[in-house]
């Protein structure tokens, strides 16, 4: 259920359905609460960014999800190669967490719809093809939304939190509130298609995602799909891009230059077609200034995105999803104040985008051609590093660095090459391991506590003192 007409008051309100939406609010509708989400579109409907990470699993068993999207017969991906930097590297996950051996890349239509509607078998209040145009706030606390119905029925909808899990879109940070801003990094084009007939990749990973970086101008990812395609696309830096489309007279034609200069993968598409149009995105990587504020909480996309090197996307979404929830649980059953709620995820989400953010930066730093503009155009810049808490982000996970502020010169230099480092009992290239779940650890003990709270997965989701 439930197409009908949206409630006039419900404790949650959720605004998209995508994998934080979904996520947020099937562990509410899970936990009891009334909840109504608030879509759009109509699923299925297409998105990007189907390479998925470790990290689900756990997620999708605490979401009760896993079987549906196992059933699914998506591919299964146990790992990543890299052609990165001029040195190649294949990572297998078995290696990197016993609980996660596996994740999947998954053709997003599919993957998305089983998510919205494991949350329908929740208790979930489904509405698609129904538009929040804005939120009304009462003394400076977000109170109830406005929605439109494709058929164009109107509404108001009241509620005790909000979820914005919007996307792109930025229901609050970027149209309402306007908090939203763009790294100086990452500033960069995603051009891609599918492919259909390419040969299989030896001595790699069952169903790895393949990374390949370019002399001077970006990277390929290639994705393989249980639909028989293979996702292939190019990332540049938007001047590259725009220089180099109007060079060779075109998107296509730039993308077919770049492919050719990247042979391993070129090698993978002889005698391949591409079967799709070449679609484009820019400037995706932002963060707001809060992810949250009184009666409204901002999941996934919409309260930040990350350059898709590194496939943390989903991870970032549905992590952040759950950490949503957990605080709207224990702020309506009065566990914990609001206010308390509310700092709990603030640093959490943004501590965990944070570590991926560097991780990313650190990534780029080793790209091949010290010289190029596109390395030079990926580093974080001085704006970009001063909010950062490098040292509590990342002493977990930094091999060999005992206390980063006690370093001399450029911090995030020495955290650049501490990340190069493999974690004990991995391969001598792989940046600290490269598993979300390493990156982004739950706050669930004392010692990982975020504003005096941690979060508390049974027997019920929800948060609790530190100490308690």
């Amino acid at each position: 259920m439930h197409d009908g007409q949206p409630p006039v008051e419900t404790d949650v309100l959720v605004v998209g359905g995508g994998p934080a939406g979904a996520t947020a609010a099937g562990l509410l509708a899970r936990q009891g609460f009334g909840v109504a989400l608030l879509e759009k579109a109509r699923f299925p409907r297409y998105h990007i960014g189907e390479s998925l990470l470790p990290s689900l699993l756990p997620l999708l068993d605490l979401l009760g999800a896993r079987e549906a999207v196992e059933r699914r017969g998506f591919v299964r991906k146990s790992g990543a190669y890299y052609d990165w930097g001029g040195q190649e590297w294949a990572l297998r996950f078995d290696g990197l967490d016993p609980g996660a051996p596996y994740s999947f890349q998954v053709v997003r239509a599919d993957f998305d719809q089983v998510l919205l509607d494991h949350a329908r078998d929740q208790g979930v209040l489904v509405h698609e093809e129904t538009a929040v145009g804005a939120v009304d706030f009462e003394e400076g606390r977000a109170r109830a939304a406005a929605w439109t119905t494709a058929g164009g029925r109107r509404g108001r909808t009241g509620f005790r939190h909000l979820v914005d899990a919007s996307g792109r879109a930025g229901l609050l940070t970027a149209r309402q509130l306007r908090t939203r801003r763009f790294h100086d990094a990452f500033r960069n084009v995603a051009t891609w298609g599918y492919w259909r007939g390419a040969h299989p990749a030896p001595d790699v990973p069952e169903g790895a995602i393949r990374l390949h970086s370019l002399p001077d101008h970006g990277w390929f990812w290639a994705i393989p799909l249980h639909d028989g395609t293979l996702s292939v696309g190019l990332v540049t830096d938007r001047h590259s891009f725009a220089r180099g489309r109007q060079a060779l007279g075109g998107t296509d034609a730039l993308y077919a230059d770049r492919l050719a200069h990247t042979p391993g993968l070129a090698r993978l598409l002889t005698g391949a077609e591409r079967v799709t149009g070449l679609r484009v995105e820019s400037d995706y990587s932002y963060v707001a200034d809060r992810f949250c504020g009184p009666g409204w909480y901002a999941a996934g996309d919409a309260a930040c995105f990350l350059d898709p090197l590194l496939s943390t996307g989903v991870h970032l979404g549905m992590h952040s999803g759950t950490l949503a929830a957990a605080s709207i649980a224990a702020a309506l059953r009065q566990d914990v104040g609001e206010a308390e709620a509310e700092a709990f995820y603030q640093g959490a989400y943004r501590h965990a985008y944070e570590r991926l953010l560097v991780l990313v930066g650190a990534f780029y730093d080793i790209h091949q051609g010290r010289e190029a503009h596109f390395r030079r155009a990926q580093r974080l810049s001085h704006r970009d590093q001063r909010p950062l808490r490098l040292h509590e982000s990342f002493l977990n996970i930094v091999t060999g660095v005992e206390d980063l502020h006690d370093t001399r010169g450029d911090t995030v230099a020495h955290l650049f090459a501490a990340l190069r480092e493999p974690l004990a009992g991995h391969d001598r290239v792989g940046l600290g391991g490269h598993g979300a779940s390493t990156m982004t650890p739950w706050p669930t003990g004392p010692d990982r506590a975020v504003a005096g709270l941690r979060l508390m997965l049974e027997p019920r989701l929800g948060l609790r003192p530190a100490d308690g």
